[in-house]
């Protein structure tokens, strides 16, 4: 391949305390090779080597794609009326979900892979450059696996999530003993982790925790969402099942902050804290306490939860200005948990991992030497801008493993 040398940057930021300053790792003047789909050589524009071909960033900041960990892509239908009514007044509850069930069951593969496609292109035109989506809007077995099949198609790490609610109609126990049994059989070969809504209206703790045990035993990372409509057992379980992240976290007492904060104490792989931001708002939740996660040693990770219902965007940069604006966070540390954070959450940070299709990958999330080659070229001279200037387009270039895809 050819190498491409991104010089003329004004602020890059890397991800890494070892090439630059403050939490984001911070570099200015500074310059990127990219060979080979990976980060080459990272450095001082004047000291940079020579490449093939080359981007003039001319004075622009350079950041990390987008990573985001939480989304729900697969589906069908629309949900305008549920939001309208939630913006009336009427309380977001789960059993929503159902509608687009409904829709998802009576679409075709090619109409569910046409959308998907939609939706991807959004956000990479957005700076995202590696997702995570669910399956959790088929509720069979057949419509489980074709939802894992066409995830798999496009993004990067696929959960399966047939613990989503229980479908209207039927007896809740025989429905928990076919997530757990044959549902989970037919999509294990094609998803990375399993992921439970640990709700009122969804699944509780005992069986919460029967559907994670069963990811474990059949050898998948866990998720789960958590403490989004109250508190409940949802960090607690997370915790002690290990799982790789706890997402939403709008509903959090002292215990909950330690316990996650502990997760990672001794040097152990512990589980994410992530927060969504565009849902908190659009359900007229609680913000999550991101602040209060960080100053207590969680580690965090920002998603958008892109779905038809709750967080109908794929923008990242709004999820960050939020988390800057309302949520007590600085800059860096927003962009920060939407890149290594997110990265972090799937376990895609450190190593080598593999993508839906079997193919290995390198970490990313960070722009240091042998990371994939995903960054992006903000139209603004600093990452401040993403919430000095809120709503704004200022995603301007975006490379994914070292092609340019916006």
């Amino acid at each position: 391949m050819t190498a491409l040398l991104i010089d003329g940057i004004g602020e890059l930021t890397t991800n890494d305390a070892s090439l630059g300053e403050g939490v984001g790792g911070r570099l200015r003047e500074a310059a990127v090779v990219i060979d080979d789909g990976r980060i080459a050589w990272v450095g001082a524009a004047a000291a940079a080597p020579p490449a093939d071909e080359r981007f003039d960033a001319a004075g622009r900041a350079v950041l990390p794609g987008w990573v985001d960990s939480h989304t729900h892509m697969v589906f069908a239908g629309d949900r305008t009326a549920e939001f309208e009514a939630r913006m009336a007044g009427e309380a977001y509850a789960a059993g929503g979900i159902n509608v687009t069930v409904e829709a998802t069951r009576a679409a075709t593969d090619a109409a569910l892979a046409e959308n998907l496609a939609r939706l991807v292109a959004e956000a990479r035109r957005g700076g995202t450059t590696t997702l995570e989506t669910k399956t959790g809007y088929g509720l069979t077995v057949d419509d489980e696996v074709r939802s894992a099949r066409i995830a798999a198609e496009q993004a990067d790490a696929v959960t399966f999530l047939g613990a989503h609610v229980v479908p209207g109609g039927q007896d809740p126990r025989a429905y928990l003993d076919l997530v757990t049994g044959p549902m989970l059989d037919a999509v294990a070969p094609i998803v990375s982790a399993v992921d439970v809504f640990c709700e009122a209206g969804a699944f509780d703790e005992s069986a919460s925790a029967r559907v994670l045990e069963a990811a474990a035993a059949r050898g998948l990372a866990t998720r789960v969402h958590g403490n989004q409509l109250g508190h409940g057992p949802g960090v607690r379980l997370a915790v002690q099942h290990r799982s790789l992240s706890v997402d939403h976290l709008g509903f959090l007492d002292d215990a909950d902050v330690e316990a996650l904060a502990g997760s990672w104490s001794d040097g152990a792989r512990g589980t994410v804290a992530t927060v969504l931001p565009a849902c908190d708002l659009s359900t007229r939740m609680p913000l999550a306490p991101a602040r209060r996660l960080i100053d207590a040693g969680a580690v965090l990770a920002i998603a958008s939860n892109c779905n038809p219902g709750t967080s109908y965007t794929s923008s990242m940069g709004f999820c960050v200005a939020t988390a800057v604006l309302q949520m007590g966070l600085s800059v860096q540390e927003a962009v920060r948990a939407a890149t290594l954070g997110g990265a972090i959450a799937l376990g895609m940070h450190e190593h080598g991992w593999r993508d839906p299709l079997g193919q290995m990958q390198p970490a990313v999330g960070a722009i240091r030497p042998g990371a994939r080659a995903d960054l992006q070229v903000l139209e603004a001279p600093s990452v401040t801008h993403l919430a000095y200037r809120p709503g704004m387009p200022l995603t301007a270039a975006v490379w994914r493993a070292g092609a340019r895809v916006a």
